[in-house]
């Protein structure tokens, strides 16, 4: 199984599940893996580009450096975040905060 959120370079790769029409945004430590629970519906490819959104303002960084790599009709889905600025502490659950911030300095 892949890990759920891995560094390839200074991209930080997150493979999740989507969960449309929550009650809230929010990203979720469930097991071994990531949940990602957002408000927007899964039609017309709205969901996708609140994820997308969400992530970015999550990250500290513009849309235009997140991207879905895989599942883009599917509810599990691989992101990958170029240059992060922010790292949510959720992530320190399987130990992606640590290089983060080695990454981060540089």
């Amino acid at each position: 199984m892949t890990a759920p959120a891995r560094w390839e370079g200074s991209a930080l790769v997150l493979t999740v599940r989507v969960q449309p029409r929550a009650s809230r945004d929010e990203i979720v430590a469930d097991s071994d893996r990531l949940r990602l629970r957002i408000t927007a519906p899964p039609v017309d490819g709205a969901a996708n580009a609140h994820l997308i959104r969400f992530l970015a303002k999550t990250f500290g960084v513009s849309a235009s450096r997140v991207e879905i790599v895989r599942g883009l009709t599917g509810r599990d889905k691989t992101v990958r975040i170029h240059s992060p600025e922010a790292i949510p502490k959720i992530l320190d659950a399987f130990n992606t905060h640590s290089e983060a911030q080695k990454t981060l300095k540089k």
